[in-house]
């Protein structure tokens, strides 16, 4: 098991990554969701909240020179469900509930990112509380080493979440050209009991030149009620 710095510095670019867990304490479900960048399109955004979840603006329009893969809602929430990921798949895992439908059967749909010579994964996660406890999914949609003739659709669930065990999954590998594909199973990783400390320690370790946004969330499993904290580089 990794601890929450060593998680998140162990690659100066692990892309995008979700991390999804129970807190040390047993109290809470805690989830968050990270952007970084290497160029200045990527680099020019930040987290703004919408609701119950979340969404990446622009932070400068002057500096915008595609919009096609880094404005979406990284977060959504449907009654006990809280979406996670990292592209506009959030939209179609949503409507696949709301219809009844399920969290693999959207994703089934939906492929790897169209950003050749990276094929960047997608990246998932569901949370669902219920009867005072919560269970997640996560997912990773990625080309076959590279040959993006095949996606790869891997799907884990955790129905029984362990008190301070979370999961982790990201993006890459580490920085390249091309971009290596996050590669095994989910990262496990050592949860806080609390919601500051497991969002600025993300923050934090985190390489701080690439760095764009940070939502973390904890999930009262007794009441629902959610507390969130945004990170921006910009503002």
């Amino acid at each position: 098991m990794l601890t929450l710095s060593a998680a998140v510095s162990q690659s100066a670019y692990p892309g995008r990554g979700i991390l999804v867990g129970r807190s040390a304490n047993g109290r809470s479900a805690l989830c968050a969701y990270f952007i970084m960048g290497r160029s200045v399109n990527s680099r020019n955004r930040v987290f703004a909240a919408e609701g119950d979840g979340l969404r990446t603006r622009v932070y400068n329009p002057s500096l915008l020179s595609d919009p096609s893969l880094i404005l979406y809602a990284p977060v959504r929430v449907l009654g006990p469900h809280t979406i996670l990921t990292n592209g506009d798949q959030t939209d179609t895992v949503y409507e696949f509930l709301r219809r009844g439908d399920s969290f693999e059967a959207a994703l089934r749909t939906r492929s790897f990112e169209p950003d050749a010579p990276h094929y960047t994964p997608r990246i998932s996660a569901l949370l669902t509380r219920h009867d005072g406890g919560f269970s997640y999914r996560l997912s990773i949609l990625k080309s076959l080493h590279g040959d993006p003739s095949c996606c790869c659709r891997f799907f884990y669930e955790y129905d029984a979440p362990a008190c301070g065990v979370g999961h982790f999954l990201h993006t890459y590998q580490g920085d390249g050209s091309p971009l290596p594909s996050f590669a095994g199973e989910p990262e496990t990783v050592a949860m806080p009991d609390d919601l500051d400390q497991f969002a600025r320690t993300l923050w934090d370790y985190l390489d701080a030149d690439n760095r764009v946004s940070l939502f973390a969330r904890a999930i009262d499993l007794e009441t629902g009620a959610a507390q969130t904290r945004l990170f921006n580089k910009h503002g």
